[in-house]
């Protein structure tokens, strides 16, 4: 089959981008080029996106869709956790915005051969690369029973994880467990019938943590985050779209970190550790699916959009130091109005007038 997939919180990721039509982008998450598609045709001559994605039938897919746009799209095939090395090898080092569509694809999970579904029987496979060798019947049929609850319990957070973990175990005893509906199955039998009912179907969680675990999906989020908020530019956005909470505390808790990075003890009168704030997120509750996306695409309805901001960068001819300062924060000088009373300029209309006065956006 065809490599389809539908873009979820398409206009929102690209408005939360803030486009700039001479600017670099990467979209760490290519698969069919929906998003990079929208990014690409805002784009002007100068302008270029580079598509990163480890999954051969997504390069192939995007690279078709993306053909007219010629030298502005450039499509690596690796994972996003490599992107800083790989915009090096292409000359880049700094770039206005990235987007990540995380979680497996609809194309993924509708070819049933690739092993994700759990509505399918076929081959346990799961692997997002096909390049690589372990999949996920190494973890089902050789990982211990602690292991297999930990993996479970972890990354399905699922009640019955003790129960499943021993179940598998029995079941390979008796013979290999080879396919999707074999596991499943098995799932089924670990599961007491009125929670089944009650909870979707009793393998989702354990296929998704067998996925992760595979795949690394956790690990590889949280050690990429800082290296691509360092990637930005001053005033390039990081919009990242998660699908279950795990991916989600782990975005929501590296922006925090990363707009607040102070370790000083908070009784200290001044900042002394040296950490500059690298942003100023501005999505405090994600952005959700609307209802409209929700009926027509079913996958959107766990999907969340957080945005960070890299602040832009005022200089100052006075003292001759850069002062980090947020477009919002200016757009709020540029808005007080002055008083009624006297007619005086308020605090931070003053403010702005010495910013004028004395400093050079750069």
């Amino acid at each position: 089959m065809g490599f389809e997939h539908k873009s979820v919180l398409l206009e929102e990721t690209i408005n939360g981008l803030n486009i700039r039509p001479d600017g670099t982008y990467v979209d760490g998450t290519l698969g069919g080029g929906g998003h990079a598609y929208e990014i690409a045709r805002r784009l002007s001559d100068k302008g270029s996106i580079i598509g990163i994605d480890q999954d051969a039938a997504a390069i192939e897919a995007a690279g078709i869709r993306l053909k007219d746009f010629g030298e502005k799209v450039t499509i690596v095939r690796s994972n996003y956790c490599e992107m800083k090395s790989r915009l090096h090898e292409l000359g880049i080092d700094k770039v206005d915005g990235i987007i990540l569509d995380l979680g497996v694809s609809s194309y993924q999970l509708d070819t049933a051969e690739r092993g994700f579904s759990y509505r399918e029987d076929a081959p346990l496979d799961m692997r997002m690369d096909t390049r690589q060798t372990m999949t996920a019947r190494d973890i089902v049929n050789d990982y211990s029973e602690m292991e297999l609850y930990r993996v479970i319990r972890d990354y399905g957070e699922d009640k019955f994880a003790k129960n499943i973990a021993k179940h598998i175990v029995a079941a390979r005893g008796r013979a290999a467990i080879e396919t999707t509906g074999q596991l499943t199955q098995i799932i089924r039998e670990s599961i007491p019938m009125k929670y089944q009912k009650m909870s979707g179907h009793p393998a989702k969680r354990t296929f998704q943590a067998i996925r992760i675990e595979l795949n690394r999906e956790l690990d590889v989020l949280r050690d990429s985050l800082d290296d691509m908020i360092d990637l930005l530019k001053p005033g390039g956005r990081l919009c990242i779209i998660t699908f279950h909470s795990l991916e989600d505390r782990i975005v929501k808790s590296a922006f925090r970190k990363n707009e607040n990075p102070c370790t000083c003890p908070p009784d200290f009168p001044v900042c002394v550790c040296g950490n500059v704030s690298k942003g100023k997120v501005i999505t405090k509750k994600p952005i959700l699916p609307s209802k409209e996306e929700q009926e027509y695409n079913s996958r959107s309805k766990s999907a969340k959009l957080r945005i960070l901001p890299f602040p832009g960068i005022v200089h100052c001819r006075l003292v001759e130091r850069s002062l980090w300062i947020s477009a919002s924060d200016l757009r709020q000088l540029f808005a007080c109005q002055t008083s009624e009373a006297g007619g005086e300029y308020c605090r931070q209309r003053q403010i702005l007038l010495f910013i004028i006065q004395n400093f050079q956006v750069i």
